[in-house]
C-alpha cells in the first residue's frame, strides 16, 4: 500500500510559495477542521500533496482554504487496521471510502441530512464534503436540471496495463487482445500464460479500463475476494496483467508519490500500436498526451454537492465553492494557471494534464 499523509494546516484559499512548513509522510491522518476528500485512489496522491503541502514543482504550494486545515484521506486499506477513519473533530469512525464509486457513496450518505442514509451502517451525515472520481458519473443519472451532484474536472489522466514476466509481446497487447485476456477466453500469450487481475468493484480504473476494451462481464476468475487495491504493483505475481493509471506510473517513477513499482520488474504496456503512454523513463518520465487522447484517455473529477457551490441556494458555502473552481488559480480545479507556484504545476507533476473541459457535469444521484 502506498503510504498515509498528514493533512496540512489551511488558512485561506491559496497556494503558498514559500515559508511553511511542510507535512510528511505518517502512518495516521489527523481530522480535518473544514472540507474532506475522500475515494479514488488514483486522485489521492496528487490531491494529498497539495492538501499537505509540497515542494515537488521547485516551490511550496499549499492549498489552503477558510482559515482551517483541508483532509484528503488515502482510499486504503480497506479492511483491517486503518481501515477506520474519523474525518472530522467529534464525528463517528467509518470505513475507508476505497474508490471512486464507494467515495461518492460516501459523499451522498455525508448529504442526507434525514439521518436516514447510511455509509456501512454508520450515520455519517456531513462528515464527507468532496468525493475523489477517476469515473464520469454514468450517462443514465446525468441531469442538468435536477443533477444534486456536480462532477468538476480535476484533470486528465489514462490507463493502460502493467505485468510482470510474460515475454517482450507482452508489451504491445492490443484492446481486442486484452478484451479476451480479461474475458478470460485467452489464456496464454507468446506462449507463456497471463493471469488477469482487477482492482476491487469500487475502482474508476477498473471500470474505465473494462469499458475501454469492450468487456462487460470480466471472467468470473478474477479476483474473486474483490479486495485488490488500484494502482499498487505489489499486489502483482509472477505473469500477471492488471489495469493501471498513467498518472499513477509516472508520479511513482518520479519520486512525486510513494512507488510500488519494485523497480524494473513491472512493466507498463502500450495497448495502442506506435502510441506509448508515457515519453522517458525513471525521474524523467511525462504523460504522452497523444495516449492521453485516445479512447484510454479520461478526465477526472471532484465531486461535490451542487447546491452547495450554487450561489443563489441557501446551502451555498462559499469556501467550498472557491476550493473546487476551476477559474481560481490557486483551487484544486485549475489547470490554466503554469507557474511552479501553482497546484496546476503539482497536478502536471503528478501526471495529470489538462482536462478535456472545465465545465461540470450534474448528476442525479443524491440525498
Amino acid at each position: 500500500m502506498k503510504l498515509k499523509r498528514l493533512v496540512a494546516v489551511s488558512t485561506a484559499l491559496a497556494a503558498v510559495v514559500a515559508g511553511g512548513v511542510v507535512a510528511s509522510a505518517a502512518n495516521a491522518e489527523v481530522v480535518s477542521n473544514s472540507y474532506v476528500l475522500v475515494g479514488s485512489d488514483t486522485l489521492q496522491d496528487a490531491s494529498n500533496a497539495l492538501a499537505n503541502g509540497t515542494r515537488v514543482t521547485g516551490s511550496l504550494v499549499r492549498v489552503k482554504a477558510n482559515n482551517e486545515t483541508i483532509g484528503s484521506f488515502d482510499a486504503f486499506p480497506s479492511s483491517g487496521v486503518g481501515s477506520q477513519i474519523q474525518t472530522k473533530p467529534g464525528g463517528a469512525r467509518f470505513l475507508r471510502p476505497s474508490g471512486s464509486g464507494n467515495g461518492v457513496n460516501a459523499l451522498i450518505a455525508s448529504i442526507n441530512t434525514s439521518g436516514s442514509a447510511k455509509w456501512n451502517n454508520v450515520d455519517i451525515t456531513g462528515q464527507v464534503d468532496i468525493a475523489r472520481s477517476s469515473s464520469a458519473p454514468k450517462s443514465a443519472d446525468v441531469d442538468a436540471t435536477n443533477g444534486k451532484l456536480a462532477y468538476i474536472p480535476f484533470g486528465r489522466d489514462a490507463v493502460s496495463y502493467i505485468y510482470t514476466g510474460g515475454t517482450a509481446a507482452w508489451a504491445n497487447l492490443s484492446a481486442a487482445e486484452l478484451k479476451q485476456i480479461f474475458e478470460g477466453t485467452l489464456t496464454t500469450v507468446d506462449g507463456v500464460a497471463i493471469t488477469p487481475r482487477l482492482p476491487q468493484s469500487g475502482s474508476g480504473t477498473r471500470s474505465f479500463f473494462l469499458s475501454a476494451i469492450g468487456v462487460t462481464t470480466p471472467a468470473a476468475s478474477i479476483d474473486v475476494n474483490n479486495t485488490t487495491a488500484e494502482n499498487d504493483a505489489s499486489v502483482l505475481g509472477a505473469n500477471q496483467i492488471i489495469p493501471f493509471s498513467v498518472a499513477s506510473w509516472t508520479a511513482q517513477s518520479t519520486g512525486s508519490a510513494p512507488t510500488t513499482l519494485n523497480g524494473t520488474s513491472v512493466v507498463l504496456g502500450t495497448p495502442i500500436s506506435g502510441v506509448a503512454p508515457v515519453t522517458g523513463a525513471g525521474t524523467a518520465t511525462v504523460p504522452n498526451s497523444a495516449f492521453y487522447s485516445t479512447a484510454f484517455g479520461r478526465d477526472t473529477y471532484l465531486v461535490v454537492e451542487r447546491a452547495r457551490i450554487t450561489p443563489s441556494n441557501p446551502k451555498y458555502d462559499a469556501g467550498l465553492a472557491a476550493l473546487v473552481d476551476p477559474t481560481k488559480a490557486a483551487s484544486l480545479t485549475n489547470f490554466t494557471a503554469s507557474a511552479a507556484s501553482t497546484p496546476a504545476a503539482v497536478k502536471k507533476k503528478f501526471g495529470f494534464l489538462a482536462p478535456s473541459t472545465t465545465a461540470p457535469t450534474y448528476a442525479y444521484p443524491a440525498a
